[in-house]
């Protein structure tokens, strides 16, 4: 499974992503929506950076990822004020889900290791089904020019103090496929390091393809916003990374 030895050395090793970008990007869907947000459920929260963010800004948070190792360790930094449930499931099995919410978020690519277009549309079917009447869905993905142009046949490493990885890009079969071979050291006991493997497969899809499974599904006012920028349907081919905002 991916994110089962990496879970340990994850927050370590990911110290560079921009979460607080992510949460600008949040605050200002909420602010945009015509309806009050209390209740998110972030699917595929991983160790829980942006759910905890989330909950200390009042939110009422339900963080979901099917690892867990990420939870466990998203739940050794809850503390007891934290107003979030953790909960480990597939977002691709989220049929009968009982709680509702005013959000839905899938931060980080996410929704790229849903890698079968079926299993996207049933994914967005289930968090079409858990969110409350006007209720918002945001996500992002890659673009089909940051794999294809960007990852596929690259090298990429990092060294820490107490840990470092070699991950390679390794193109699929299909176009915007691409597959991950991680690669970590993780120091033990004074200079003692063990290695460990992992794979992880992703797929994004071009965006013509998630604005049809979501209109599909009954999601309106669909917007798309690229790399970080407010302005929203401003965005070309060159994008790297594309953010939908959609309104049950």
């Amino acid at each position: 499974m991916a994110y089962s030895k990496m879970a340990e050395v994850y927050d370590e090793l990911m110290e560079h992503v921009p979460y607080d970008d992510w949460m600008v990007m949040i605050q200002q869907m909420i602010a945009r929506t015509k309806s009050p947000v209390q209740s998110i459920m972030d699917v595929g929260c991983g160790t829980g950076i942006i759910t905890r963010k989330l909950a200390a800004g009042g939110y009422t948070m339900t963080g979901v990822d099917q690892s867990g190792e990420m939870l466990r360790q998203a739940q050794k930094e809850t503390v007891s004020a934290d107003n979030i449930d953790w909960v480990e499931a597939d977002i691709t099995k989220l049929d009968d889900w009982k709680q509702h919410y005013d959000m839905v978020i899938s931060c980080c690519d996410v929704i790229n290791y849903v890698t079968d277009v079926t299993d996207v549309e049933k994914a967005f079917q289930n968090i079409h089904q858990s969110l409350k009447p006007d209720g918002i869905f945001f996500f992002d993905v890659h673009s089909m020019h940051t794999v294809e142009d960007i990852y596929l046949g690259q090298t990429f490493s990092d060294v820490t103090d107490e840990a470092a990885y070699i991950w390679e890009c390794i193109p699929g079969d299909e176009p915007g496929e691409m597959y991950h071979q991680l690669t970590f050291f993780r120091q033990e006991q004074g200079e003692h390091f063990i290695r460990f493997q992992e794979t992880h497969h992703q797929r994004t899809f071009p965006i013509a393809t998630y604005q049809h499974m979501l209109k599909k599904i009954g999601f309106k006012k669909i917007h798309i916003y690229a790399d970080f920028s407010l302005e929203k349907d401003i965005w070309d081919e060159q994008s790297e990374r594309f953010f939908f905002l959609a309104e049950k």
